[in-house]
């Protein structure tokens, strides 16, 4: 008769998981990512060499040359103050990151640099350099 009640008793598999020993493990590795995601910003600390090479040129150039005499050149041609602002213009609406460089002859005139530079901001540039000589350094 024992051996009929255990017969009796059918086996009901359980059926909730016990979450317990996933939340333990989860806890562990947030723990473990909380304390490393900080290290892992800052990089290896790195040194590059330093060579005397020339830049990278870009394709398009876009250069304002003022002579000594007041005369100004748009990449190699003449051009009159006003024509300048106009053709920036157009320039800049086609590509409003454009950039400008100038070029100015030392002896010219604060003033009249900044007449030039005033037209391409007008214009609409806003990327505008300056070209100059490397200083040359003496050995004694």
């Amino acid at each position: 008769m024992i051996s009929r009640r255990k017969q009796d008793r059918s086996f009901v598999p359980m059926a909730d998981i016990n979450v317990t020993p996933f939340v333990d493990v989860m806890l562990v590795l947030l723990i473990i990512f909380m304390v490393t995601a900080p290290l892992l910003q800052h990089g290896l600390e790195l040194q590059l060499p330093q060579v005397d090479a020339k830049g990278i040129e870009k394709e398009e150039r876009w250069v304002i040359t003022i002579f000594k005499n007041g005369e100004i050149n748009f990449n190699d041609k003449s051009i009159t103050l006003d024509k300048l602002e106009s053709r920036l213009e157009k320039l800049a609406r086609v590509n409003p990151a454009i950039e400008v460089l100038l070029k100015a002859d030392s002896s010219l005139t604060y003033g009249y640099v900044v007449q030039a530079l005033a037209a391409a901001r007008r214009a609409g540039v806003t990327n505008i350099g300056m070209i100059t000589e490397p200083l040359t350094v003496t050995k004694k």
